[in-house]
């Protein structure tokens, strides 16, 4: 059973839960997120970044954040990182063997999907590409 976008903003407003950005993109990859979270039960909306409220003045394309509560936020990651696996697998680019025991948490930090830098987060960032990933 999946969230409806109402039951998750009820489920997120009767919370005392931080809720916090965790995902920051383009709009369609944002809503693509949102889509699967609410279908694993994951409370999630969207929300606007700084540069679409006024605080940018370099004319930024169009973003959008995915905000859940503090608590979810290693679902979230955990989703990514299942989304990302299953994308490589299907484009080719690693084999089955390579995602052996990856229900475990994995020893050092993931590659960055984007780069492949294999490094702790700055900031939510990749530390190479600037990929936001958290």
């Amino acid at each position: 059973m999946s969230l409806s976008a109402n039951e998750a903003e009820q489920l997120m407003e009767d919370t005392d839960h931080e809720l916090v950005p965790c995902v920051q993109g383009g709009i369609p990859d944002v809503k693509r997120l949102l889509d699967l979270c609410l279908e694993q039960d994951i409370p999630a909306v969207i929300g606007s970044d700084a540069c679409q409220d006024g605080g940018c003045s370099t004319g930024c394309s169009p973003k959008a954040q995915l905000v859940v509560r503090d608590t979810d936020v290693p679902r979230v990651v955990a989703l990514l990182r299942q989304q990302w696996a299953e994308m490589a697998l299907r484009e080719g680019t690693l084999s089955f063997g390579d995602f052996e025991g990856t229900e475990d948490e994995p020893e050092g930090e993931p590659p960055c999907p984007a780069c492949g830098t294999a490094a702790p987060l700055v900031e939510g960032a990749c530390s190479d590409c600037g990929l936001q990933l958290g």
